[in-house]
């Protein structure tokens, strides 16, 4: 594959982790006898991704505010589920204190990840009040030839011509979808431009926005493919007489729930325009640290996967020059 053509691959770090983290069992441990399933778990996934798509550069997108003030002001139930009094070093903290919840053997392991990302010479990227997500819209936004990959559906908001997402659903990653904008159609029923409109008409539990009451999943899909996105929607549902496939009651819904919705939809659209530290910079070829990251993967029990994907990426930057 041409150098030109090599795409970017762009990872929500906390989604992969967490997934290493209930995939992979407790008894996985460290030499010390710390579980270290995450970590392990993490470093191997970014080898078999590092394998598979010969990218030409790699970036671990962070949370550096997990649950930005900005959000919640505009919707206050965003993530509030999730969040727990005080914040610990272990967890980013939003600028309300408020710590997202962590299991208790991940918040070491997340430590370790972040230093260990750091001393391969992996690009680790947060930004100030915003979450990881929002990092990649902006990686997605700057690059050519992007791979997204998360398992938060959200992100299927960044698909275009020049972004795809590879979904961490369905098992093991040989079942993961890559999904372009035809295939992300094909999965969710509307473009990838107006998810986000879709997701905020049927709500979303895991994030803590309620959506319309009586709007599930195929009526959110059907609206926003009659109406084109959340303002046509609401438009039509101010009309009279009310269009299919719009009835008079979820019309009146709609219209009761039009400012919350507004406000939902810029709570869920990522942003876009960050000011990132750079261009994503080729792959790394060498520790920024070599005795520290030694030391560290030897304390946690990784040697043989950081030295694995050493190894994919050297052969994949060999690939790309050839």
């Amino acid at each position: 594959m041409p150098q030109s053509r090599a795409p970017v691959l762009a990872l929500d770090t906390a989604s992969l982790y967490f997934r290493s983290y209930y995939a992979l069992p407790s008894s996985m441990t460290a030499p010390d006898g710390r579980p270290h399933n995450a970590v392990r778990g993490l470093l191997t996934t970014m080898t078999r991704l590092v394998e598979a798509y010969r990218p030409r550069g790699l970036v671990a997108a962070w949370d550096d505010d997990w649950r930005p003030q900005w959000r919640v002001d505009l919707v206050p139930t965003y993530k509030a589920h999730r969040a727990v009094e005080p914040a610990t070093e272990a967890s980013p903290s939003s600028s309300d204190d408020a710590a997202e919840e962590v299991p208790e053997e991940l918040g070491p392991q997340v430590d370790a990840i972040a230093e260990l990302i750091n001393l391969m010479g992996i690009p680790r990227w947060g930004v100030e009040h915003h979450e990881a997500d929002d990092v990649l819209g902006s990686i997605a936004a700057r690059e050519q030839h992007t791979i997204v990959v998360t398992g938060d559906r959200d992100l299927v908001q960044l698909i275009d011509d020049s972004t795809r997402v590879l979904l961490t659903v369905n098992g093991g990653m040989e079942k993961w979808p890559l999904l372009d904008p035809s295939a992300a159609v094909d999965r969710f029923g509307v473009a990838p431009g107006v998810y986000a409109d879709m997701a905020v008409l049927r709500g979303d539990p895991s994030d803590g926005l309620p959506g319309v009451p009586g709007i599930g999943p195929k009526t959110a899909v059907a609206l926003v493919n009659a109406f084109g996105d959340l303002s046509g929607v609401i438009s039509a549902a101010r009309r009279e007489p009310v269009e299919r496939p719009l009835t008079a009651r979820t019309a009146a819904r709609i219209d009761e729930f039009a400012e919350a919705l507004h406000r939902a939809l810029t709570v869920t659209r990522v942003v876009r325009d960050l000011p990132l530290p750079s261009s994503v910079p080729p792959l790394p070829l060498g520790p920024a640290d070599p005795g520290r990251l030694a030391d560290l993967a030897q304390a946690w029990g990784v040697q043989r996967q950081v030295d694995e994907l050493a190894r994919a990426f050297a052969d994949s930057a060999q690939t790309l020059a050839e």
